[in-house]
């Protein structure tokens, strides 16, 4: 008997005839290494070094191109113009449905204009022209009963000139001292309470058929104004000017020949009211999402949303030029530049706000990703608040672990909740825009100095 090992290191005890069966068999099926050519191994060596050196020589193996998504980049492309053309378009259909639209908000929009010095200065102008040519002198100086002749010198005063012009001062005088008054406020936001109707019949073609509009030009008739001058007048002594007739003089709101060309086009951004802005976020949103870097396509819709509205505002701004260009010699200019202001007021609000929300996301969404640039100021952002904190000698404990596994939540409801008070907020301006933004910087700076995720924090050692 002969003991043999097997491969699997147990013994086997084997008889001497199955031994050299087993060794006979061995030898037929595993040739001796002498049998063997040398040459296989040092050709497969061979072989194996020159492959080593042509994959050195063809350098770092390339990553494989990703599929390239040409169509889903196309569409993104095309959408994001579209939503730079519909920006200044949905500020304006805001603005059509809002000041336009809504008698009181357009009464609102007029009223500060009654103590603008120069709308009180052309409405003064205006009634004291038109209470001098009605005025006759011969009949003023013919009228006057002799106990009444001191009374009206008084109130002329005594005039080194003409008799015309110390009147003329003296009517101009008292329309002043009205169009000053609390009266005259009150009697101005009547006025464009009534004028409300020209307005929007001028700018989208509708209104009552009372309303007439002449040459494209909308008016406020100032005859009340000039009822309660002649009563003021009579009051300081000047009893002739009972005897004006009713006047019915206009003052210039609104005039251009290009009104007419553009009331169509008004009146379908009217119609579209709040529905268009909500279209363009829409439109930018499916841009995002069907781009294939949506990242960086939430950079360039907003990059896009605020440069559509800076076109808008350069545009406000070129049309007033032209606008006042553009009017009669008789229209004081001053005035009718203080009109344009106050109606394109909120206009111009809505511009800058869209303006800051456009640069503020584009920003955000610049800083959120993974660019050289933009990852050294967020590594900035986190290693200057964690700096603070281990300064501080604070830790976070069961709060930091929570606020640690927590924070994407907590930072998506910060920019929730931003969202939901820019929308409630009633016409927010740049300024409430910049004010949300820096309150949400706060927010966010209070996450990151509460995270906490456990691992160890450098503390400066105690001196002495």
């Amino acid at each position: 008997m002969t003991v043999v090992t097997g491969c699997d290191g147990r013994p086997y005890a084997l008889t001497q005839r199955a031994l050299h069966h087993r060794m006979a068999s061995h030898e037929y099926m595993t040739p001796d290494r002498e049998d063997r050519p040398p040459s296989d191994a040092s050709d497969e060596i061979a072989e194996l070094r020159t492959r080593v050196a042509q994959l050195e020589s063809a350098g770092p193996a390339r990553p494989r191109p990703r599929p390239r998504h040409h169509l889903r980049s196309f569409f993104a492309g095309l959408l994001i113009v579209l939503v730079a053309i519909l920006t200044p378009l949905s500020a304006v259909a805001t603005w059509a449905s809002d000041i336009v639209g809504d008698t009181d908000r357009y009464v609102a929009t007029m009223e500060p204009l009654a103590s603008d010095p120069d709308v009180q200065a052309a409405v003064t102008n205006r009634v004291t022209n038109v209470v001098m040519e009605n005025i006759d002198l011969k009949t003023l100086l013919s009228d006057v009963a002799p106990a009444d002749r001191p009374r009206l010198e008084k109130a002329l005063g005594r005039l080194s000139g003409p008799l015309t012009s110390g009147l003329s001062g003296f009517v101009h005088n008292t329309v002043q001292k009205f169009v000053s008054s609390d009266a005259f406020e009150k009697l101005w936001t009547g006025l464009n309470r009534r004028v409300h109707t020209a307005v929007d019949k001028a700018l989208t073609g509708s209104g009552g058929g009372a309303v007439k509009l002449t040459n494209d030009t909308v008016t406020i008739d100032l005859a009340p104004v000039i009822e309660e001058v002649k009563q003021r007048l009579v009051d300081r002594g000047l009893g002739v000017a009972s005897k004006i007739p009713e006047v019915h003089t206009d003052f210039t709101v609104m005039k251009s020949d290009s009104i007419g060309k553009i009331k169509k086009g008004f009146r379908l951004l009217q119609l579209m009211g709040v529905w268009l802005p909500i279209l363009t976020l829409v439109l930018a949103a499916v841009a995002v999402l069907l781009a294939v870097r949506k990242r960086r396509a939430l950079v360039a819709a907003g990059i896009a949303i605020a440069v559509g509205a800076a076109i808008l505002g350069i545009g406000l701004w070129a049309f007033r030029a032209i606008y006042l260009d553009g009017l009669p010699s008789g229209v004081s200019q001053p005035a009718a530049g203080a009109v344009y202001d106050a109606l394109v007021r909120f206009l111009r609000t809505t511009v800058r706000m869209v303006i800051t929300v456009g640069v503020l996301v584009a920003l955000a969404a610049w800083l959120t990703g993974e660019g050289r640039a933009a990852t050294r100021v967020m590594a900035m952002w986190r290693g200057g608040i964690g700096a603070v904190r281990d300064a501080a000698g604070l830790t976070g404990g069961p709060v930091g672990a929570w606020v640690h596994r927590a924070k994407t939540w907590l930072n998506w409801t910060v920019v929730a909740v931003s969202g939901v008070i820019m929308l409630v907020w009633d016409r927010p301006t740049g300024v409430v825009i910049v004010w949300i933004a820096l309150c949400a910087l706060i927010a966010f700076a209070v996450i990151e100095f509460l995270d906490d995720d456990g691992s160890p924090h450098m503390t400066a050692a105690p001196s002495g």
